[in-house]
């Protein structure tokens, strides 16, 4: 015997986050996916605003300018790095770890968002950095 269950379901908005103060994706997606309150960043390299072109001077640079692309992001977004609740970091080079984890620190501070970070062999551009986020929006109250 066959029973029809009818559920409801309720809708939830998905919005598209793009702006021109951090660089334009390099392929088929966007540079963040927002569905309800929780805000998707893309894997955000070392890109100058406006071109793509990887800032010069190593995994420093690099790594300041990929997290102020993502605050740029997380910005239009409604959001900011104090919104950020987990990041995924992709290293070309393990050995960066100690670098990348001090400027890291200038950004999130105090409250950490939970992280995983990976050696990968190679990132677009050839960059030494990528760094992808998940935010939420609205006034966090740590317990």
């Amino acid at each position: 015997m066959m029973r029809s269950i009818s559920r409801s379901m309720s809708s939830i908005t998905r919005t598209i986050i793009n702006t021109p103060k951090a660089p334009a994706a390099l392929g088929p997606y966007n540079q963040a996916v927002k569905v309800g309150n929780t805000v998707y960043v893309s894997g955000s390299l070392g890109l100058v605003p406006g071109t793509t072109d990887l800032i010069q001077g190593g995994v420093g640079p690099e790594t300041h300018q990929s997290l102020k692309n993502m605050g740029e992001i997380l910005k239009e977004a409604g959001a900011s790095l104090k919104n950020v609740v987990k990041t995924t970091i992709l290293l070309a080079d393990m050995n960066d770890f100690a670098q990348v984890n001090e400027i890291y620190k200038e950004y999130f501070t105090d409250k950490y968002p939970a992280r995983a970070t990976y050696q990968v062999s190679n990132l677009p551009k050839n960059g030494r950095v990528e760094i992808e986020a998940i935010a939420v929006v609205g006034d966090i109250v740590d317990a």
